[in-house]
């Protein structure tokens, strides 16, 4: 397990079955394997040889069976080998949120305010007097049969256009996202793990679209020398490639998917840890892993500003310390008027939360 490190396993948790604790460690090293069952079993069965979480009552193989009673993993029938089922991906994807995001509180589904008021989906306590073009499901009958006794007294009792009074609804702003995630080979180098980080915040993302934003739309990008687009499901099993970081191919699928979305409010993050470094020409890639090449640099400033003429804010997410790196998300942000955050792989989950709902409280003009 070169590459991973892991704190001491403290298998004394109160209140938790055995099964319980086992199936919190089976979910996290599937987050490491890629979503790969049977090498997250092996790891598991070496962490309970070693801790001795298992005992004369409930062993490894009661587990597994238990994973397949309860329709979290399907044998093979060929070579016994398992499989990860639906289920699972989505525990997962409920576990990240609930890691990531957990400070959120509950909500009802779509309630996001904009400042703007009208005709809206959603009535608030303000009222207004009566407008040109304003319906009938709009007029607050009992402030306009008030308003009527008021201003004509009961004897002479009529309603006049004067006397209506509407009530305010507000819009509940609607928003495109598009995901871009760096899948390049830096993403472990070094013998530091950032893409299971990095996954765990695009499961937390999209469980939180998914279940509290439903209106809201979600695309995925992974991207290295190409970009390309991913499903939801896909997310436990991404594993990074022998890629370099082609970044303006990423944000030019980024800006076709969202070209393609009526709503105003669009919106790109981008999770990264190194610099571009990759283009494609035609058929040909030209690479540079050897610092900041202007060419590459140039294109991809470009892509930005075309990004800001489109109204598309890009929230990068670097997860890099080297200065000359953050020098150059800075010119990145800077033309495009977006935003940056240079984090720490702990730190990623809350800032992609608290900038995701900033953005949703606001139309994007």
């Amino acid at each position: 397990m070169s590459g991973y490190r892991f704190s001491k396993f403290n298998k004394k948790e109160e209140g938790k079955t055995p099964f319980e604790t086992l199936f919190d460690l089976f979910k996290e090293l599937l987050n490491y394997t890629a979503g790969e069952p049977n090498e997250a079993l092996s790891w598991l069965n070496e962490l309970d040889v070693q801790y001795k979480i298992t005992n004369n009552d409930y062993g490894m193989g009661s587990f597994i069976e238990d994973l397949k009673k309860l329709g979290y993993i399907k044998e093979n029938d060929v070579d016994g080998t398992f499989n990860i089922t639906a289920k699972t991906e989505q525990t997962i994807r409920k576990d990240s949120l609930e890691q990531i995001f957990g400070k959120l509180k509950k909500s009802k589904m779509g309630n996001h305010k904009t400042y703007y008021t009208g005709k809206g989906d959603e009535q608030s306590s303000d009222t207004r007097a009566y407008q040109f073009g304003d319906t009938l499901d709009q007029i607050s009958f009992t402030d306009s049969l008030r308003n009527a006794q008021i201003n004509h007294g009961i004897g002479d009792f009529r309603l006049t256009e004067d006397d209506l009074e509407i009530i305010e609804s507000e819009y509940k702003t609607q928003t495109s996202t598009v995901l871009m995630i760096d899948i390049s080979h830096s993403m472990i180098l070094y013998g530091e793990d950032r893409i299971t980080p990095a996954k765990k915040v695009a499961m937390a993302l999209s469980e939180l679209i998914t279940t509290r934003y439903p209106k809201d739309t979600l695309d995925i990008i992974v991207f290295g020398n190409d970009a390309w687009q991913i499903e939801i499901k896909d997310l436990p099993y991404l594993q990074v490639g022998p890629y370099h970081t082609n970044t303006v191919a990423g944000l030019e699928l980024a800006m076709d998917i969202l070209r393609r979305k009526k709503n105003p409010n669009k919106q790109i993050f981008m999770i990264t840890d190194g610099k571009p470094s990759c283009l494609k020409e035609g058929a040909e890639y030209y690479m540079n892993s050897y610092g900041l090449d202007r060419k590459i640099v140039n294109k991809t400033l470009n892509m930005a500003a075309a990004c800001k003429r489109l109204k598309i804010p890009i929230t990068t997410f670097m997860i890099a310390k080297d200065p000359y790196l953050q020098e150059f998300v800075q010119e990145f942000t800077e033309v495009n008027q977006g935003r940056a955050f240079y984090t720490s792989l702990k730190g990623l989950g809350n800032y992609i939360f608290e900038d995701y709902i900033r953005n949703r409280k606001k139309n994007l003009h």
